[in-house]
C-alpha cells in the first residue's frame, strides 16, 4: 500500500488502482480498505480508485486525540495526492463523513452515498460509553454496544457472534467506534443545504425503513441531490449492482 501524511502527521494507507478520474472510497464502521476491494475492482476500468484505511484501521496510523476534522483532513490529503479534486463515494458512516467533508469545503466534484445512517440518532449519543469501555480495556463491550445500539443488531445475535472468527479483528479497531459515534452526532443546521455538488444517495430495497426515509430526506434537502432504490439489496454493498450505477452517475456530464 502507498501512504500519504495527513495534517496532524498521521500516515494514511491506501491502494490505488485503475485509470481515469480520481474516485475515493470512504468506508464505514468496522471496515478497513479490504471491504472496498470488490467495488474498487469493479470501478477501476473507468476511474483511478483510491481505497484507503481510515485512521486507526488496517495499515493507517492513529493519534491520541481524535476530532472529525482530523478525518476530513485525511480525506483532503488523499484528494491532494489524487491531483487536487476527486469524486467521492461513502458507505454508511463513511457516507456521513463524506457529507461533512463536502460541507467543509474539500474539492469534491460529485458525491455518491450508500445508505448514510441518520445523524443525531442513538449512534451519535454513545460516544461517552464507548470511550469509557475503551479506557477500561473493555474492547469487546465497546463492540457489542455499537452493534446493538448503533447498528440495531438483536442482542441474541450479538451474543452468538462473540466467538466468531472475525471478532478479534473487530476488537482490535474498537477505539474507532468512538470516532464513528462522533461522526454520527447531529449535523449542524444548514450543513446539508450548503452542499451544492451533485449527490446520489443509494439505498437497498431490503434495508430498513429508517434507511429509506433518511435517503429520501437527504436527497430532498440537498440542492442537487437525488436518491435511487436498488432492487433486492441490503446495507451490504454488492459491487456488481452498485458499480454500474456509480459509473453512470460519476461519468455523466
Amino acid at each position: 500500500m502507498e501512504t500519504v501524511v495527513s495534517n496532524d502527521g498521521t500516515k494514511i494507507a491506501f491502494d490505488r488502482s485503475g485509470e481515469g478520474p480520481a474516485l475515493i472510497l470512504v468506508l464505514g464502521a468496522f471496515n478497513d480498505h479490504t471491504a472496498g476491494t470488490g467495488l474498487a475492482e469493479a470501478l477501476k476500468s473507468h476511474f483511478t480508485v483510491y481505497n484507503y484505511d481510515r485512521r486507526g484501521k488496517g495499515e493507517s496510523g492513529d493519534a491520541p486525540r481524535y476530532t472529525v476534522e482530523r478525518e476530513i483532513e485525511d480525506l483532503d490529503a488523499l484528494i491532494l495526492r489524487a491531483g487536487g479534486r476527486a469524486l467521492v463515494f461513502g458507505h454508511s458512516s463513511g457516507a456521513v463523513l463524506a457529507l461533512r467533508a463536502a460541507a467543509y469545503g474539500l474539492d469534491i466534484t460529485k458525491l455518491g452515498l450508500y445508505e448514510p445512517p441518520p445523524a443525531g440518532a442513538r449512534a451519535g449519543d454513545i460516544e461517552p460509553e464507548l470511550t469509557e469501555f475503551i479506557s477500561a480495556g473493555r474492547r469487546g463491550d465497546a463492540v457489542e454496544l455499537f452493534q446493538t445500539e448503533a447498528i440495531g443488531m438483536p442482542a441474541e445475535l450479538v451474543a452468538r457472534l462473540r466467538n466468531a472468527p472475525f471478532r478479534p479483528a473487530l476488537e482490535k479497531i474498537a477505539q474507532t467506534l468512538v470516532y464513528e459515534s462522533d461522526i454520527l452526532k447531529s449535523l449542524p443546521t444548514g450543513l446539508i443545504p450548503s452542499i451544492r455538488i451533485p449527490t446520489l444517495i443509494l439505498y437497498g430495497e431490503k434495508s430498513s425503513g429508517v434507511m429509506w426515509q433518511n435517503a429520501k430526506t437527504l436527497a430532498d434537502a440537498l440542492p442537487k441531490g437525488r436518491s435511487i432504490q436498488l432492487k433486492g439489496q441490503t446495507h451490504e454493498i454488492v459491487p456488481a449492482v452498485v458499480a454500474p450505477v456509480l459509473k453512470e452517475f460519476f461519468l455523466a456530464k
